[in-house]
């Protein structure tokens, strides 16, 4: 039917109108939430930068107690180092400190294979980045299916359980040769400060297989990406903790 030119009235566009209720919603419809998804709980959840954020403050927490210790025990170690007994016969300071026998070459390879375990990581984060971006934040009813597989993680993992079982080995090698905690000065500063070292590790460890139990699960994959992004930096800083230890211990003289 025509509409009478100058009645004032406008035809319907079926794109934009409900006709009454049996037409199409519009397009811009107000759900009444001021979003698209219709508002809720979602709406005041906190930003993944934010989350990140937090999460890497509690990180930057434990990492200013752990250089805290590692340093009372490089500066008592040190000042070990350089002390001494004072002989009145000869009027000088003997030094009673004897050093390890380091299995430096194990050692040297235990280096290597967390340093790469700290690249993996990072092949894992990047993963886990598209991951979110190809699947988005917050989408109720998407499933991941087999994109669960995040072989770089388990790389990781793989790595760092290869470091903590060299560590054994370097041990297990000085205890053939005799040397034990308790048998000298500097083998107590030895093993107390790798093995310091190995069970701090092994809680990143912890936190990773974390991250993969989130992705067996088929959990949010912004979740999984948190608990990478926030243990990457006290990963890295393990490795960094290593070489400066290994240094301290071949150069002090442990």
């Amino acid at each position: 039917m025509a509409i009478p030119p100058g009645s004032g009235l406008r035809a319907r566009d079926p794109l934009t109108s409900n006709g009454g209720g049996r037409g199409p919603i519009p397009v811009d419809y107000d759900w009444g939430g001021g979003d698209h998804r219709g508002g809720g709980d979602d709406d005041r959840l906190p930003s993944y930068p934010e989350r990140l954020k937090r999460a890497r403050f509690a990180v930057y927490i434990v990492l200013a107690s752990i250089v805290m210790l590692f340093v009372g025990f490089s500066s008592l170690m040190l000042a070990r180092r350089t002390g001494g007994r004072y002989d009145a016969a000869t009027s000088n300071f003997i030094s009673d400190w004897t050093p390890v026998p380091l299995p430096i070459q194990l050692l040297l390879l235990n280096t290597a294979i967390l340093a790469l375990s700290s690249f993996t990581l990072e092949r894992a984060r990047k993963q886990a980045r598209r991951r979110v971006a190809l699947f988005g934040l917050h989408v109720p009813g998407v499933s991941l299916g087999r994109e669960i597989n995040f072989p770089w993680l388990g790389a990781t993992l793989v790595l760092a359980s290869a470091f903590l079982y060299g560590q054994y080995r370097a041990w297990d090698l000085l205890h053939r040769h005799g040397v034990y905690l308790g048998t000298m000065i500097s083998s107590s500063f030895f093993f107390i400060l790798t093995g310091a070292h190995a069970a701090h590790l092994f809680a990143g460890m912890s936190a990773l297989a974390y991250a993969g139990i989130v992705a067996f699960l088929r959990r949010a994959p912004e979740n999984y990406r948190l608990v990478l992004d926030a243990t990457s930096v006290f990963w890295h800083f393990m490795g960094i903790l290593w070489v400066y230890l290994l240094a301290l211990m071949y150069f002090g003289g442990a």
